[in-house]
C-alpha cells in the first residue's frame, strides 16, 4: 500500500502524528506493510514558498492508494498574507476535483459515553453520502461591475446526470454492502425545480434496482429538524455537495462535536487516490496545547484501512476508539474532559495492542 500523508497546519500536524502511531500499531498487529510519503502543503508552506499545491505533486498524490490529510485553513495571520479561501480551494477542493473524489462519506453516530447536545441520548447511526465534485462548489461564476454600486455576482450550480447517478448509486450500493435498510434523498425539489428534479428522477429510477431497500425523501430544511429531533429516522442519506456540507457539520455536532467526525473523500473507481481526514479544521487557537481530540483522525484511519481492504485492522481501531471514549477520563476538552491528545492516543494504543 502506498499512503501519502499531508498533515497541513496547526492541530492538523498534531493529530496526524498521533494517527500515524495508531496506523503503525495496526500494521504491526495485523501484519500489513505500507509505504509512506510525506507532503508539506498548507498555509505555512504557502507563506514560505507562495506555492499551494503544484500539479507535479498532484500527479504524485494520484498515484498513491490513499491520502491521510490533517487540516488547513483558518490561519490567524489573516487575509493580508493569505487570500481568503486560497488554501482550502487550491488544496482541498483541487484534490477532490482533480482526483475525482466524487463521494464524500461521513459516518454520523453517537458512541456510548460521548456527550451530545440532544435532549434524548438514544444512540443513532447514520451515514451521509455527499456528492463531492459538482453543485455550487465548482467555482462556476463571476462578477460583473465588481466594486461598483451595480455589482452582480453569479455562482452557478453544476448538476449532471452522470454526477448525480454515480452518487445515488453509491448510496444504494453502500446500503446493500453493509446491510443498511433505508436510503433517504435530501434535496429541495419544491424550490430548486430543475437541478433537484434531476436528483429526484434519478433516485426514483435507481430505487427500482434495489427492491429490498426502503426509500424516502426529505426537504433539506425538514431534514435539519429531523436530525435533531429524530436522528434515528436516518440510515443512509444521499444529498448534494452544498447540502451535504451543511448537514454533515450538523451531524458532527450531535455526535459529540468535530473532534468525533471522520470522513472519506472517495474515488470509488480507485483510478486515483482517495483522501481521508478529520473534519475539525486546523484550530490555531488550541494548536500546541495538547487539547486536540485525535479520535476523528483515528476513525479516519480506520475508514482508510477499510477502503484499502484491511477490514480487521479497521474494525479493531474503531472498537478501540469506541471503548476509549466510553470512559469520561479519556475525554478531551471538546467533550468536557481534561485528557490530552497524547493521553487519548495512549489509551487507544493500549486497547488496540
Amino acid at each position: 500500500m502506498k499512503i501519502a500523508v499531508m498533515p497541513g497546519d496547526f492541530v492538523g500536524k498534531e493529530v496526524v502524528a498521533e494517527g500515524i502511531k495508531v496506523l503503525d500499531a495496526a500494521a504491526r498487529k495485523f501484519g500489513f506493510k505500507y509505504d509512506r510519503t510525506d507532503y508539506p502543503f498548507g498555509a505555512e508552506y504557502y507563506l514560505q514558498t507562495k506555492i499551494t499545491l503544484p500539479d507535479s505533486a498532484l500527479k504524485e498524490l494520484a498515484a498513491h492508494d490513499a491520502i491521510l490529510f490533517g487540516a488547513v485553513g483558518a490561519d490567524p495571520r489573516g487575509n493580508k498574507l493569505i487570500p481568503q479561501g486560497l488554501i482550502e480551494t487550491d488544496i482541498l477542493l483541487k484534490m477532490r476535483f482533480e482526483l475525482d473524489q466524487y463521494i464524500n462519506l461521513r459516518p454520523t453516530r453517537l458512541l456510548p459515553g460521548v456527550p451530545t447536545p440532544l435532549a434524548r441520548k438514544d444512540p443513532f447511526d447514520m451515514v451521509i453520502v455527499r456528492e463531492n465534485t459538482e453543485g455550487l462548489y465548482c467555482q462556476n461564476g463571476g462578477f460583473l461591475y465588481k466594486g461598483t454600486a451595480h455589482e452582480v455576482a453569479n455562482q452557478i450550480e453544476v448538476t449532471t446526470r452522470h454526477g448525480v447517478e454515480r452518487t445515488i448509486r453509491y448510496a444504494f450500493e453502500y446500503a446493500k454492502q453493509f446491510g443498511r435498510k433505508k436510503v433517504t434523498l435530501v434535496a429541495k425539489t419544491n424550490v430548486l425545480r430543475y437541478a433537484h428534479n434531476l436528483w429526484m428522477r434519478v433516485f426514483e429510477e435507481l430505487a427500482n434496482e434495489y427492491p429490498g431497500i426502503e426509500t424516502s425523501y426529505d426537504h433539506v430544511d425538514a431534514c435539519t429538524m429531523y436530525m435533531v429531533t429524530q436522528p434515528q429516522r436516518y440510515d443512509v442519506m444521499v444529498t448534494t455537495n452544498m447540502f451535504g456540507d451543511i448537514l454533515t457539520d450538523l451531524g458532527a455536532a450531535i455526535q459529540g462535536g468535530m473532534g468525533m467526525a471522520a470522513s472519506g473523500n472517495l474515488n470509488p473507481t480507485r483510478q486515483a487516490a482517495s483522501m481521508f481526514e478529520p473534519v475539525h479544521g486546523s484550530a490555531p487557537d488550541i494548536a500546541g496545547k495538547g487539547y486536540a481530540n485525535p479520535i476523528a483522525t483515528f476513525l479516519s484511519v480506520a475508514m482508510m484501512l477499510d477502503f484499502l481492504n484491511q477490514p480487521q485492522a479497521a474494525r479493531a481501531i474503531d472498537q478501540a476508539c469506541r471503548k476509549v471514549v466510553s470512559d469520561p477520563k479519556n475525554h478531551t476538552r471538546d467533550l468536557g474532559g481534561t485528557a490530552s491528545t497524547q493521553q487519548v492516543t495512549q489509551a487507544v494504543l493500549a486497547e488496540l495492542e
